[in-house]
């Protein structure tokens, strides 16, 4: 298929306009990399009240009560703005579903206050869902693909499978769904379902329902054309392991032959040690003492005395036991008698940051810690330190190692998902990028930590592990290729 591909790309967060984590990275740069391709490509996520008209420009294409959507026995009603997002070379159209009811709120998910997710999710995304399809009417624009992104865009396949199926509209439009992390559900009680207008005989074990709760991501699952996920790894993963599946590897384990792994990439434009106005001072290959000078201005930031030949290990995380942290606690005095320096940048459960609070008191010239979110800091943290650290019990992708190589910063990872797919085990001679283990233990993880600091006190080889992930490239346009690549495929079938 030559002609350039007609592709509608759903989010419910995107980066610069609303972001919990990731997946607003991710739907901000694969779309503009698919755009460079010579696609047309368009996004749609919901207008939160916090998406400023006046910074971004918002302006109204479909007026308020134009879009109409069966919610339950009611019909709730929306408009439609529009603006961009761009880089130095291409701009990519964003639509926003406006409906003050469901999205006139502080949060994209849960009340930023409470901490609690809002409990009407389940019609706030039905109404989405359901919504991008009367939009794509109104638009008069028909795209060839529709690529959903986790749970909360998860009923669009079945409402295009069963309601709109006998739309010649929508007849010829495939699916793609991507699943950024299997833990994340959309799991709601069955009359979640009947607000959904979805027909009755899809609620079953091979349809929508999953352990009798109607499931926005198995929806996807059951009726999508593709599903993607984030590296090849993760998606044996979830095929093979219930943990790793949240209990649908064996649903996910029937859909193989339409699952593929395509590995996220990252964003050059934005992490690049060469031309990152975040750090103290710039570098590249041929500069690496410059690198130095940020570990200075980084051991200065948190407090922590400057020691140059010391390894210092950094850390950017949420709080949760998903990333490893519980093992990081279990060795931290440990990590400490190896003569290094620790810090981290995160925020989460509080019981894991008062643990970390209490060991720092034990080792102030050692260990520094900000809770919280900091956008300088963390590029700084990639920048200055020696290793970086991700000991995750799961990780679907993981994007902190590939930044880590690209500032010559060496990964100390748990050989899971993105992390075994993108890291490559140290040997001798200088081969490799970074460290890894196996086992989910502590143990094993402070053994990783003990092989790292033993090479980082041979600086030749060490420069040659820094340099080895500094050439790799993690770039959009490979990963953009991929996708490209299943939606001509899907569209020949």
């Amino acid at each position: 298929m030559s002609r350039p591909l007609n592709i509608l790309f759903l989010s419910s967060e995107v980066e610069p306009f609303a972001k919990t984590g990731g997946l607003a990275d991710v739907s901000s740069s694969l779309p503009q990399a698919i755009k460079e391709l010579g696609h047309e490509i368009r996004i749609m996520m919901p207008r939160y009240r916090f998406i400023s008209e006046r910074k971004f420009k918002l302006h109204d294409i479909i007026r308020l009560k134009e879009i109409q959507v069966p919610l339950g026995k009611s019909v709730e009603v929306g408009n439609v703005k529009s603006s961009f997002i761009s880089n130095l070379k291409e701009k990519v159209q964003v639509y926003f579903l406006d409906n003050a009811k469901f999205f006139g709120r502080e949060g994209i998910y849960q009340n930023p206050v409470s901490k609690k997710d809002y409990k009407d999710n389940d019609e706030r995304f039905i109404f989405f869902c359901r919504g991008v399809i009367e939009t794509l009417k109104r638009l008069g624009w028909q795209p060839d693909i529709i690529h959903c992104n986790d749970w909360q865009t998860g009923l669009v396949p079945a409402y295009i499978k069963t309601l709109y199926s006998s739309d010649g509209f929508y007849k010829n439009i495939k699916t793609v769904f991507t699943i950024h992390n299997m833990a994340y559900q959309g799991a709601f009680p069955h009359d979640s379902f009947e607000k959904s207008g979805l027909p009755k005989s899809i609620f079953k074990p091979e349809g929508v329902e999953a352990y009798g709760k109607f499931n926005f991501l198995k929806s996807a699952l059951c009726y999508a054309d593709s599903i993607t996920t984030v590296s090849k790894r993760y998606a044996e993963e979830i095929c093979t392991s219930d943990e790793y599946g949240a209990g649908l590897n064996g649903f996910v384990s029937k859909r193989k032959k339409d699952l593929h792994g395509i590995l996220n990439g990252i964003d050059y434009g934005i992490w690049d040690p060469l031309m990152d106005e975040f750090i103290y001072r710039k570098f590249d290959l041929k500069s690496l003492d410059a690198k130095l000078d940020n570990k200075r201005a980084l051991a200065g930031r948190l407090a922590l005395p400057f020691k140059e030949t010391t390894p210092l290990i950094g850390a950017i995380s949420r709080l949760v036991d998903q990333k490893g942290f519980d093992l990081v606690l279990e060795v931290l005095d440990d990590m400490m008698k190896l003569g290094i320096q620790f810090v981290m940048l995160g925020s989460g459960e509080k019981s894991i940051e008062k643990k970390f609070e209490s060991i720092q008191k034990k080792h102030p010239n050692q260990i520094g810690l900000f809770f919280g979110f900091d956008n300088d800091l963390a590029h700084l943290i990639e920048a200055g330190s020696d290793m970086f650290l991700m000991p995750s019990k799961y990780e679907p992708c993981g994007l902190n190692q590939m930044y880590s190589m690209r500032y010559g910063t060496v990964p100390v990872v748990r050989a899971t998902g993105g992390l075994d797919d993108t890291v490559e085990d140290h040997s001798s001679g200088g081969k490799g990028t970074g460290f890894k283990f196996e086992k989910y233990d502590s143990k094993e993880l402070l053994k990783a930590i003990q092989r790292a600091v033993k090479v980082y006190q041979q600086p030749e080889e060490w420069k040659k592990l820094m340099r080895n992930g500094m050439m790799k490239d993690f770039s959009w346009e490979f990963s953009a290729k991929q996708y490209v690549n299943l939606y001509k495929e899907l569209l020949r079938q």
